[in-house]
């Protein structure tokens, strides 16, 4: 299934997920530093979300309560619900 995130706090603007049975199967980020999503887009493919939340949950950019990885972890937090 094919999810739909927007981040808070960051600069990426839209994040597009796709899980298949607590696979993250595809991920697509808009905005945000293109070469550094387009590295954890790679890593993470193929990952099981509760995987991808225990690597990336907290994670903070600067002196910004949260980051990009933060947001693809709270995304995968509201799809497990």
């Amino acid at each position: 299934m094919t999810y739909e995130y927007t981040p808070r706090g960051v600069c990426s603007r839209k994040m597009i997920l796709t899980v298949e049975n607590g696979i993250l199967t595809d991920l697509e980020v808009i905005g945000g530093c293109n070469g550094n999503l387009q590295g954890i887009s790679a890593l993470v493919k193929g990952m099981p979300i509760d995987e991808v939340i225990k690597k990336l949950d907290g994670i903070r950019c600067g002196m910004r309560g949260t980051s990009c990885p933060d947001q693809l972890a709270q995304a995968l937090k509201e799809i497990e619900k």
